[in-house]
């Protein structure tokens, strides 16, 4: 193990600093600075290479946590990536937006504060590139398969690097005209900057991916096409249909989805011109939805100086601590403080929105209401109304599955009650060499099931290429681990 008396000797959890607010909301670099080399060592020193690690079982991708935690506490970052790139294709990402349920599961967790894995994980990679430890990975032969990735978000792309390495020939489409899907044109720079993306890239391109992008498969070219120019096909599209919420006003300029206010703001940071940019300076800002998209728009609405932004959720404001009907090891709800919501805004719970209220076809606010709960239903509390004030609102609701796009017409693949593309136990959809991996075929979720599913799904492409396979398969569809060997 790292430190044997570690957790003993060090009681306190101590997470990586965040630039001053007042200095961080001028920019849009990542909030976070490095943490001090010695912190990070006794920090990971607290971990108790327990002789059950459930943070193996919080961890989608089976992360081996202990051990790179002991390699950082004796000073060996080379060992440390190795084992860490063992299970993870992309720890730059999940260290930066994984909410980390590894932490949740932490031993250390039941009666101390747990272990600062995330940051632990991120210091280990980006160490990793300062000092050129990471390399491309090339194929020793070719297999002569061809597989086509439809879609470059963390899930295509590591079924592509996955796929790559054992030798098959991945092209990966993309509609956008840059790699990286919601990695590139959702998630603000402030939470990371479009660097992480691009290095990661570079490695995948001298492996031998591909990369097609301002390519619509459904419209440019078909998914019928696809499949008769490749051996097998994955669908890696994402849930990227937002969900609406269809009140009286809803007809109103200034109601906008929130990827219809991100992804522009991310262009024009990245140094694009966008015309008609939703622009929420010196204006009012309501966000309907306190999850992450939520805390983007905000933090990008500050960044904007916007005069001023309310966050509204429909429920009740989370537990600070775990609930009893969450217990550990489980993942619970807890009410939590992003970068965002330190730099001002207001949060308010229980608020139901009713109606959208304008003059002259113009949004001027939001009518809400207490939320009661009648018949285990959320409903608004008659005589509680208020209107607050608002001229831009962002619709952060979450979103209801993939888009269509010709695939159910095209290549015949089914889609379920939930909006997803449907497959079975080994990622298959109903049509033969069409496969699904990350939130195209289970929902809108997080970034390490992405990436986990991305990779269970090339072993099981693998397998059904080649018979047999030897790559890892970390978690099946059903959210078990399984074998596909």
């Amino acid at each position: 193990m790292a430190d044997p008396r570690g957790f003993l000797k060090v009681r306190q959890r101590e997470t990586q600093p965040r630039r001053p607010v007042p200095v961080r909301i001028m920019d849009w670099k990542e909030v976070y600075e490095a943490q001090e080399k010695g912190v990070l060592k006794s920090q990971a020193g607290r971990c108790m290479d327990c002789g059950v690690p459930f943070c193996h079982q919080g961890c989608p991708l089976g992360n081996l946590i202990p051990e790179w935690n002991d390699l950082i506490w004796r000073d060996k970052g080379e060992e440390a990536i190795e084992r860490l790139h063992a299970t993870n294709n992309f720890p730059e990402w999940t260290g930066r937006l994984c909410p980390a349920p590894c932490e949740a599961s932490c031993v250390l967790g039941i009666n101390q504060p747990a272990v600062t894995i995330k940051q632990v994980e991120v210091s280990i990679i980006d160490n990793a590139f300062d000092n050129g430890w990471v390399h491309p990975l090339p194929p020793a032969r070719l297999t002569g398969k061809t597989v086509a990735v439809v879609g470059s978000g963390p899930a295509g792309l590591a079924a592509a690097q996955q796929l790559t390495r054992v030798g098959h020939t991945v092209a990966v489409y993309e509609r956008d005209d840059k790699i990286g899907g919601l990695l590139r044109y959702g998630i603000p720079d402030f939470k990371m900057e479009k660097e992480q993306v691009d290095r990661r890239l570079e490695q995948m391109k001298a492996e031998g991916t591909r990369f097609r992008t301002g390519v619509a498969v459904g419209t440019d070219v078909t998914w019928e096409q696809l499949r008769r120019r490749y051996d097998a096909v994955v669908i890696a599209t994402g849930a990227t249909v937002p969900r609406d919420l269809p009140i009286p006003g809803r007809d109103l300029e200034g109601i906008h989805f929130a990827m219809d206010y991100l992804v522009p703001a991310n262009r024009v940071v990245a140094g694009e011109t966008v015309e008609n940019q939703i622009d929420a300076r010196g204006k009012h800002v309501v966000i309907l939805g306190g999850g992450d998209t939520g805390a983007d728009c905000l933090g990008t609405a500050h960044r904007h100086q916007a005069a001023s932004v309310t966050t509204l959720a429909i429920g009740k404001q989370p537990p600070v601590e775990r609930a009893a009907h969450q217990p550990w090891p489980t993942f619970p709800t807890l009410f939590e403080v992003a970068s965002a919501h330190e730099e001002g805004g207001e949060r308010t719970y229980l608020a139901s929105t009713v109606e959208f209220v304008g003059e002259n076809g113009k949004l001027t606010g939001v009518k809400v209401a207490e939320t009661e709960f009648v018949d285990g239903k959320r409903l608004p509390k008659a005589g509680t109304e208020r209107v607050i004030p608002a001229d831009l609102v962002f619709l952060s609701l979450g979103f209801t599955g993939a888009e269509p796009a010709g695939i159910t017409e095209q290549v015949n693949a089914e889609f379920d009650a939930r909006g997803n593309v449907a497959r079975d136990g080994y990622y298959m959809t109903n049509t033969e060499g069409v496969f699904v991996a990350g939130d195209a075929g289970r929902g809108q979720s997080l970034i390490v099931w992405a990436i986990a599913e991305g990779r269970a799904a090339a072993a099981a492409v693998d397998k059904f290429l080649m018979g047999n396979t030897i790559l890892p398969a970390p978690v099946a569809p059903t959210d078990r681990a399984i074998s596909v060997l």
